[in-house]
């Protein structure tokens, strides 16, 4: 592990598992303190509570909120407990955005219970908006470290058609956009933004998707590495990401995906 960056931090939200969670542990491991925002029910805290002991074994300081960050007084409540919690200088050096709140509905159904304008809205506010909420407040908080790295996840489904995927897709096309204008916008503050597009990856929101299996076949047979991608492969490029080699790099989409997508 790399010495211990004493003041700066990595705020993950929706940290709690898939690429969040990988990319906490990573940024961990290289010595970064830790927040960690998450939403999950309590049945299911046991098991993420024993990933959480995994990133506090490596010698960082961890700040957990089981609590709900996409509303306006959630997200306030948490970012005064952040300041609350800082030591003098204590900055946030990364914002990870690892949303996975989406509708996977049809659009077309032979009675109720297609995709509504409702749920392309609630799905664009969870996926897309939600980060433009948290950078400003972040920035209003005076939290941001003066090289500042701000990152998400967007997926291939931002421009490429899957059945029952429209809201989903819709937001994800919502966060590219939203990302070069924070990376536009928020440059004199020194805020470097970037979308991430990882390729299939079995998470637990991948799972959830309408013919997940068949997805899956579909990239092994694309991928000229003959794999999936993994939480890992793109935590360990949300760390590149982080380096001081990376401050010119902004404003992109960044595809880990092993050549999942050249075909």
């Amino acid at each position: 592990m790399e010495t211990q960056k004493d003041n700066q931090w990595v705020l993950v939200l929706g940290g709690s598992s898939g690429l969040g969670l990988a990319s906490a542990y990573k940024m961990a491991l290289h010595g970064y303190n830790i927040i960690i925002v998450h939403r999950d029910r309590r049945s299911d805290l046991p098991q993420i509570e024993l990933e959480f002991k995994k990133i506090n074994s490596k010698g960082v300081r961890l700040l957990v909120f089981n609590a709900d960050g996409l509303s306006l007084d959630g997200r306030s409540a948490i970012i005064d407990e952040i300041k609350n919690n800082f030591l003098v200088n204590d900055v946030i050096k990364v914002f990870v955005h690892s949303v996975a709140k989406g509708s996977l509905k049809p659009m077309k159904t032979d009675g109720i219970g297609g995709l509504s304008n409702q749920d392309f809205q609630i799905t664009t506010q969870a996926m897309s908006f939600s980060l433009y909420d948290w950078v400003r407040d972040l920035v209003d908080a005076k939290l941001f470290d003066k090289d500042a790295r701000v990152l998400s996840f967007t997926s291939e489904g931002s421009s490429r058609v899957i059945k029952n995927y429209a809201a989903v897709s819709a937001a994800k096309s919502a966060l590219e956009s939203i990302t070069r204008s924070i990376a536009l916008e928020f440059a004199p503050l020194g805020i470097k933004a970037n979308c991430i597009q990882a390729g299939v990856t079995l998470t637990k929101s991948f799972k959830m998707i309408p013919g997940s299996d068949k997805i899956k076949k579909h990239a092994l047979e694309r991928n000229p590495n003959n794999r999936l991608t993994t939480p890992d492969d793109v935590a360990n490029v949300v760390y590149l990401l982080s380096t001081d080699e990376a401050k010119w790099v902004t404003g992109t989409v960044i595809k880990v995906d092993g050549g999942e997508s050249l075909r």
